[in-house]
């Protein structure tokens, strides 16, 4: 169910499937490191990882098991738990980052899947269905 299955039902698909897919994944760490930034813990800032850009956040073996099996990860965002501020708060908050991200990426889909009422077979179809079920996914996990 990655994307090489999508490749073989509809190779239109794969461009826009796999910018995101990244970006889902991507989304989810960028959010972990940017509530640490604001809980008072700047590691993830220091490193450079407060970026939306992929290279700084992918992980080979994780980007290949998205590709194959539709689901992957990334580097964790470097958090220094001793830097938050308060610390349980922050670390709730900092857990939670990833979670309600993907979940706001998965609403936005699915809103515009009901705004937009694309042709069941279409392209924006299939990539906003994909992308809303992969980020309920990430969520969960």
């Amino acid at each position: 169910m990655g994307l090489l299955s999508d490749l073989l039902r509809d190779p239109r698909t794969l461009p826009f499937l796999l910018i995101t897919y990244i970006y889902s994944i991507v989304i989810h760490e960028l959010a972990h490191g940017w509530v640490a930034s604001k809980m008072g813990d700047s590691t993830a800032e220091w490193l450079g990882r407060l970026t939306l850009n992929p290279f700084k956040h992918l992980d080979p073996i994780g980007t290949l098991m998205l590709f194959f099996f539709g689901f992957g990860w990334a580097k964790p965002v470097p958090v220094n738990f001793n830097n938050l501020h308060p610390f349980r708060k922050g670390l709730i908050m900092v857990s939670a980052a990833g979670i309600v991200a993907n979940t706001i990426a998965a609403f936005i889909c699915y809103f515009l899947l009901n705004i937009l009422h694309p042709m069941p077979f279409s392209i924006l179809h299939k990539v906003l269905v994909r992308t809303g079920d992969l980020n309920i996914i990430l969520a969960a996990f």
